[in-house]
């Protein structure tokens, strides 16, 4: 691990033992509500101050009664959420983002990169192998430079994290005891009004002129409308308060969670990652050794397929070269064959030459018996006097 990074891992310990000191408030009893009628001192003029808050003939008056509260607990959540996508927040983004996609008309499953890729998809996305490709030829302290900052930076997220769920939480819990002065103010207003406002405008009512009647009528149904209004909107308060309750534990788990983490994460910067580089380092010297024991042992195979190799030639080689030494320079068998074809050709020659000579005196026999035969046939031509025996006669020798 680089100096810079693990000077930074170091400072940042006391930031992780300053968010694991801060011991947060735990809140009041859950039914805490203490009504106007037990209220006294500040309590009693905090019920008050709210009750004045309320105007019965406005209608917004009574719906955003209470809201107030909120102010700044929805200033600190949002800034939380500054800059955080739905991809951050797990489930609870997909159902904010289902939403949203909905209403623009597109489609979910188009979106969500977990779906099953098509095959022209599946063609394309050579990333994740090329990937490990890459990382395959990066350098391993470089590697681990990158996993340590990164683990730097979420450790630093969560510490911000850890620090603004403080605030969530002193928020909360301040919204939590604001809402019991609301609705105990809520509650005392329905009380005089149920008491004291409405009956007296009901006898206003009874009382009126015929001509009046009606006006008053209206408005006593206004002021009950608008006392059911602030009822409900009571009601709201407390269920609100009731949920309010329930985030708290929420809050502290999930920061007891990120503290739990950070610590993790520190002690992996400070102990693992150095732990990561020694073993990293015995197993460069391992590989190289089993490295320079397989060149070893090709070297031998090597020299065993060589001696193996040479000692085959060698007897291969030597085999032939006795053999020629021990031959003479005319195989016997060759001058045996050479010698029969010569007597053959000798025989053959004087057979030939037998044949020929017999040939020429049987050809002489009969040379000499047509020419006698031609000279007696002329001869009888010529006694015949047909005059073709002169001419005939004339072209054989006498």
């Amino acid at each position: 691990m680089a100096t810079e990074i693990q000077k930074k891992a170091q400072d940042t310990l006391a930031l992780v033992e300053e968010v694991n000191a801060v011991v947060l408030p735990e809140p009041a009893e859950v039914n805490a509500i203490v009504p106007m009628s037990e209220a006294k001192g500040a309590l009693s003029k905090e019920i008050k101050s709210r009750i004045a808050e309320l105007d019965m003939s406005d209608t917004q008056s009574i719906v955003s009664f209470g809201s107030a509260a909120q102010a700044e607990l929805q200033v600190i959540s949002q800034s939380m959420l500054q800059g955080v996508r739905n991809k951050d927040v797990g489930p609870a983004g997909d159902s904010l983002r289902g939403i949203v996609t909905t209403i623009r008309g597109f489609s979910v499953s188009e979106l969500d990169v977990r779906r099953e890729r098509t095959w022209w998809e599946k063609l394309l996305g050579r990333a994740a192998p090329f990937a490990k490709f890459t990382a395959k030829f990066e350098q391993v302290q470089g590697q681990i430079d990158r996993i340590t900052e990164s683990l730097l930076d979420h450790e630093h997220t969560l510490l911000k994290d850890i620090k603004s769920l403080d605030m969530l939480y002193e928020k909360t819990l301040a919204f939590y005891d604001e809402l019991a002065l609301y609705i105990a103010a809520g509650e005392e207003k329905l009380h005089v009004l149920d008491t004291k406002d409405i009956p007296a405008l009901e006898k206003k009512v009874e009382k009126a002129a015929e001509k009046d009647k009606v006006m008053r009528a209206q408005e006593l149904r206004d002021l009950r409308a608008a006392r059911d209004d602030l009822e409900r909107r009571v009601h709201d308060l407390k269920l609100t308060r009731q949920v309010t309750m329930q985030s708290l534990p929420s809050i502290r788990l999930v920061q007891e969670n990120d503290k739990s983490l950070v610590t993790k994460i520190n002690s992996t910067l400070v102990n693992t990652v150095p732990l990561w580089e020694t073993q990293l380092a015995q197993a460069v010297t391992i590989q190289r050794s089993a490295e320079a024991a397989a060149a070893v042992r090709d070297a031998n195979d090597l020299t065993n397929e060589l001696l193996t190799a040479n000692a085959k030639n060698l007897r291969d080689s030597n085999k032939i070269i006795r053999q020629e030494m021990e031959r003479g320079v005319f195989d016997i068998e060759a001058v045996k064959q050479a010698n029969a074809d010569l007597i053959g050709t000798i025989e053959e020659s004087l057979q030939i030459a037998d044949e020929g000579k017999a040939k020429r005196a049987s050809a002489e026999i009969e040379l000499k018996k047509m020419e006698a035969e031609l000279r007696d046939t002329l001869a009888a031509a010529k006694a015949r006097k047909t005059g073709t025996g002169d001419t005939a006669g004339t072209a054989v020798p006498q």
